[in-house]
């Protein structure tokens, strides 16, 4: 995993179908998603549940490139090793699931996973001002975590300040959240790289009929460089 700030498109297997997911994560890397991103929530720090190690574990085969593992969890720590023995390129841990996010990415690079930590709507950027030389990766929440499907919130802002933050460092700005062609310019512009996307992705196709992954990443991606009309 080498770092640029060319945008990456991360497809979230959250709007795939969960009876397939091995050649749903196929099928997206070959219509051209940069990595995958598997959001993990437990029904306590966020109102669903989702996945654990063991789906890591089981998709990690069918994954070419990079697996984007977001921890939705709380607690984050008694669980980092499992995901990094499932296979797990970053692990993000969220700044408000642990009263101590100082150990928690210690933990995650410990495990050899590269670390990110993510930042809820009303979550303020300086909340990351004191670890920036310890992760790798910066999501922004655009959405309050939990759900898919939902509508953006427009924290540009927010994104224009962690990227002068962060300056020269090699740390990636993710944006996870209701992120489409209309929204994907707006996050670029303010300076994010990688793009989560879930519905506007896997909207249309199938993985009997995986070209409208494809169009859709292409548009996502087209958008955040400046040449989709």
């Amino acid at each position: 995993m080498t770092f640029d700030r060319s945008i990456k498109i991360a497809p979230s297997i959250l709007a795939a179908d969960f009876a397939n997911f091995g050649a749903e994560c196929e099928a997206i890397e070959a219509q051209g998603a940069d990595w995958v991103h598997v959001d993990v929530m437990d029904g306590h720090f966020v109102p669903n549940i989702t996945f654990g190690p063991a789906t890591c574990a089981a998709i990690r085969p069918h994954i070419k490139g990079v697996m984007d593992v977001h921890l939705m969890i709380s607690p984050v720590d008694p669980y980092i090793e499992a995901f990094a023995k499932a296979g797990a390129d970053v692990i993000t841990a969220h700044v408000e699931a642990t009263p101590h996010i100082h150990r928690t990415l210690q933990a995650i690079r410990g495990a050899g996973a590269k670390a990110g930590v993510a930042l809820n709507p009303g979550t303020p950027a300086s909340a990351v001002a004191e670890i920036l030389d310890m992760v790798d990766l910066v999501c922004v929440m655009t959405v309050n975590p939990g759900f898919g499907g939902q509508k953006f919130i427009d924290m540009t802002a927010k994104i224009r300040e962690l990227r002068s933050m962060i300056g020269d460092r090699p740390v990636h700005i993710e944006i996870d959240g209701g992120v489409d062609p209309k929204t994907a310019p707006l996050v670029a512009e303010a300076g994010a790289d990688v793009l989560v996307a879930g519905s506007a992705v896997f909207k249309g196709g199938s993985v009997n009929d995986p070209a409208p992954y494809g169009e859709n990443i292409r548009a996502i991606r087209a958008a955040a460089e400046g040449t989709y009309v």
